[in-house]
């Protein structure tokens, strides 16, 4: 497989982007620990839920079930009210049914392999690479709406919205990873900030960015 070539001004935009990252990132509960289990309970959550509401939630599930193995032994009904006020009850349930394959097939080790990951239930690329990013600290793009919006703006002007772009813009993500572990995990998050702080859908605040020399968008912005 090819590996995706760096797009222009790449290592500016990493140097910029990670240094506001240690300024400015959120302090979020999740990104405190590098357990794969606690990563993907919380990436489970935060499908279709803002980050606000998933952190009144995230360590109250976790004090019931501490483990993966605490997990896969509780009953449906008491996982379901484990995660009621979150909403998306299927999430919970294809949760539960992730922590007994897990149990049964891996011996109560989450996979680190992305093949194996994507077999889990409710596990798509963007929740394996995420695990492999967060947990494991492995360079794997993790690509949300987010993500994609702040790379696009950044180095995808002309990109269409579809299946192509999509994909274009994911190797461009690629592309862009440090090989560090450490400094891969930093970056994936810094994305997420960028996005979810700095370079907002309708109202992207281009004046505040600290990429916005090397962003395509963010030079024709006055």
């Amino acid at each position: 497989m090819t590996t995706p070539k760096p797009p222009c001004h790449a290592l500016a935009f990493k140097r910029r982007l990670l240094a506001w990252f240690r300024r400015e990132g959120r302090d979020l509960p999740w990104r405190r620990t590098r357990d794969p289990y606690h990563v993907l309970v919380s990436e489970f959550m935060l499908q279709q839920t803002q980050v606000a509401r998933v952190t009144q939630y995230y360590g109250r599930f976790l004090n019931r079930y501490p483990t993966i193995k605490a997990l896969a032994k509780a009953r449906p009904k008491a996982v379901r009210e484990a995660w009621d006020g979150l909403g998306y009850y299927r999430r919970a349930a294809n949760l539960h049914s992730l922590a007994k394959t897990v149990e049964r097939d891996y011996g109560g080790k989450i996979p680190t392999r992305p093949a194996e990951l994507r077999r889990l239930p409710g596990v798509g690329a963007y929740t394996a690479g995420a695990v492999l990013a967060f947990a494991y600290e492995q360079p794997a793009a993790v690509v949300d709406t987010n993500v994609e919006r702040v790379i696009r703006r950044a180095f995808h002007t002309r990109c269409a919205t579809d299946a192509a772009a999509s994909r274009k813009i994911t190797e461009t993500a690629s592309a862009l990873q440090p090989k560090c572990g450490r400094t891969a995990w930093e970056f994936n998050q810094a994305l997420m900030d960028l996005g979810a702080m700095i370079c907002l859908a309708r109202s992207p605040r281009c004046l505040q960015c600290p990429v916005r020399p090397v962003c395509k968008t963010g030079r024709r912005t006055k």
